[in-house]
């Protein structure tokens, strides 16, 4: 019954035309998005200038005082909560999006890195894709659905948090050990998913469901030092610099969960190239094969990390004086751990590869565990409907990050995660972290529509 119903709200939303309801709507998302990027929202400024930013636009559209929280345990980095109340029917639907974002430094950007720059077919900024574009979608169709009078059979809980870039006890974490009631849901929608365009051609619109778990080792060497006039074979960069050539020339086995498999089996159907195609099918075959594994890595960093745990030397320290022998040389190695991965395990297989034990290897924090989340037939045959009206022949894929989101944690306490989009961009060109930023414009306003749709539908009077 909930599902024929589910159809029913489907058809009535997809049956006004794209441009009447957007009409209008966009200019203010930009707006939003705009304001967003020019709040400095980097660890050392926090994030509570953004979270009251957000919570004035939603009170000047009439949300009442009552229904909009901005809490936190740090000042500077607090987290807007605000509830759009619904008929009560069913539990709540949770809109997750971070307001932090990394450092950016003016030298490294072709733009001001906290300035929405509009230039070609780009808006670029720190915190475009990650995760700004969301948040602005959120509060924009909050908005939009408001000014409508729609009447949701659900509340619908909107949390803009702090401290997903790495932070540690202000963000999602810290909402949940003080104030799951504030954001407790039936499940809920966050980043991790979005379309892949290749060659300017739509291909797949990923779910995210499961994500790779987060790992940072050190590699560290130690020794005597003394004068660099007097050197000597024991070098601890040395060491260490042979230690990380070969783990960077070592491959984690290659291995599936029941997520991925699908991901490349679905994928296949809509590969313009044959034998990508034929390569996605081998893989999802029962054994893969290993020879069209070794394929698929080489085409795409996006497909070799979806298939094995990587682990990647991302920093470097040594020395003391340009004239003296290094007394300690480390390196940092982030490794990203397929789900069921053991931490304890793969440091023991860093260590072997390594092969020198005048190298520790030692845990920076614990990992955290990541459940993958059981599709909910709901969230998937909305999405699928959706996608199918907006972007013909693009088909819907459940897919596994292969980066971390703030849905771990929200999955290990119960609440069922998606990471769902509707914006499209090129995995073999993420610039999120990095310099230059962007989305594409068409993009942020279709994945603009695409939430409010999804929104519409999930949660239908």
């Amino acid at each position: 019954m909930r599902l024929a119903r589910s159809a029913i709200v489907v058809a009535a939303v997809l049956s006004v035309p794209l441009g009447a309801q957007v009409a209008g709507h966009d200019q203010r998302a930009r707006r939003l998005f705009e304001e967003l990027i020019a709040i400095d929202t980097t660890a050392a400024r926090g994030t509570t200038a953004a979270a009251r930013a957000m919570a004035t636009r939603l009170r000047d559209a009439g949300f009442p005082e009552s229904d909009i929280r901005v809490v936190g345990v740090d000042p500077d980095k607090q987290n807007l909560v605000v509830r759009y109340h619904g008929s009560g029917a069913r539990r709540p639907i949770l809109l997750l999006a971070h307001l932090d974002v990394v450092d950016a430094k003016r030298d490294d950007w072709s733009f001001e890195p906290f300035f929405l720059t509009e230039r070609g077919e780009f808006f670029y900024g720190r915190g475009t894709t990650d995760d700004k574009s969301m948040a602005a979608h959120f509060v924009a169709n909050l908005i939009r659905l408001r000014e409508e009078g729609f009447r949701p059979n659900r509340d619908l809980i909107l949390a803009l948090t702090a401290d997903e870039e790495g932070g540690k006890s202000n963000g999602v974490q810290w909402l949940l050990k003080n104030n799951r009631d504030l954001i407790d849901a039936a499940y809920a929608i966050n980043e991790g998913g979005g379309g892949i365009v290749r060659d300017g051609r739509y291909l797949i619109n990923e779910v995210q469901a499961a994500e790779k778990v987060y790992l940072d080792l050190r590699l560290e060497v130690r020794n005597v030092g003394g004068h660099s006039s007097l050197p000597v074979r024991d070098n601890a960069i040395a060491r260490l610099a042979g230690g990380v050539t070969r783990l960077s020339a070592y491959e984690f086995p290659m291995r599936l969960t029941d997520i991925t498999r699908a991901y490349f089996e679905r994928s296949a159907a809509v590969q313009r190239e044959k034998e990508l195609a034929v390569d996605m099918r081998l893989v999802a075959g029962r054994p893969a094969d290993m020879k069209a594994a070794a394929r698929l890595a080489a085409f795409s960093p996006y497909f070799n990390a979806m298939m094995r745990t990587t682990c990647v030397p991302t920093r470097l320290e040594a020395g003391h004086a340009n004239n003296a022998l290094p007394q300690t040389a480390a390196a940092i190695v982030n490794c990203r751990l397929l789900p069921g991965d053991d931490a304890d395990a793969i440091r023991e297989r860093v260590r072997d590869v390594i092969g020198d034990r005048a190298i520790e290897v030692s845990f920076i924090e614990d990992a955290t565990p990541s459940k993958a989340t059981t599709l909910v037939p709901e969230v998937m045959q909305a999405v699928e409907k959706i996608t199918n009206d907006m972007f013909p022949g693009v088909v819907v894929v459940p897919a596994m990050s292969t980066g971390a989101t703030d849905g771990l944690f929200l999955r290990n306490a119960g609440i069922p995660t998606f990471g769902v989009d509707g914006t499209f961009g090129d995995p073999d060109d993420v610039r999120a972290h990095g310099r230059d930023e962007r989305i594409g414009i068409k993009q942020f306003y279709e994945g603009l529509e695409f939430q409010y749709r999804l929104l519409k539908v999930l949660a239908g009077s």
